[in-house]
């Protein structure tokens, strides 16, 4: 983890998202690409692109996070500001974090081998030692493929909710073009400021 960490600048992925509701047991679930690229340290920027069921753009990085609805024809941009820090702690999370980032901002304990999508992986368990990120994540549990990369994340939220989310061909891309994690919205798409 840390030797993929030193020499990381990019990468592309596919994403199979899984949003479990608890109190009604049901699970939406979300397929499209992920691109990564890490500018220089603490600036890191994500584009997600789902296409099914439905198109959705997800974008983080510059210290803002938007996202867009092509189909309703809206976006919503969210000025991090004072929650940067947070931001960058679940970055550290994706990719590119080495483990003594890991370590300053999460209690790790090594929560053993497992499989993921045919791959060898070492799943760590995570707890965030920020009150602040306590409210919306309890524990965050990554399993780290041979190659030192995050293939796959589950994210514990309150009341038995969670987030799984699983990347498929993982590849680094160490000139990934700014253009590959920029988020496109058209003119005239109705912007919702959120604070």
């Amino acid at each position: 983890m840390d030797k993929a960490a030193a020499t990381f600048k990019g990468l592309t992925a596919g994403i199979r998202q899984l949003s479990h509701t608890e109190v009604v047991d049901t699970n939406d679930i979300e397929e499209g690409t992920i691109a990564v690229k890490r500018v220089k340290a603490k600036d890191t920027r994500i584009l997600i692109k789902f296409t099914k069921p439905d198109t959705k753009f997800y974008y983080i990085g510059e210290g803002k996070a938007w996202s867009y609805n092509p189909k309703s024809q809206e976006a919503q941009e969210a000025d991090l500001g004072k929650s940067k820090d947070l931001v960058n702690q679940f970055m550290l999370l994706a990719f590119g974090s080495n483990s003594a980032e890991l370590k300053s901002a999460y209690s790790v304990k090594l929560g053993g081998p497992d499989v993921v999508n045919g791959e060898n992986t070492t799943r760590l368990e995570m707890v965030p030692k920020s009150e602040e990120i306590l409210k919306h994540v309890k524990r965050c549990d990554m399993w780290i493929a041979e190659t030192g990369l995050t293939v796959q994340q589950k994210f514990f939220e309150t009341g038995g909710d969670y987030v799984l989310a699983t990347y498929s061909q993982v590849t680094l891309a160490p000139n990934l073009p700014e253009s590959a994690v920029k988020l496109e919205i058209p003119k005239g798409i109705k912007v919702t400021k959120i604070k």
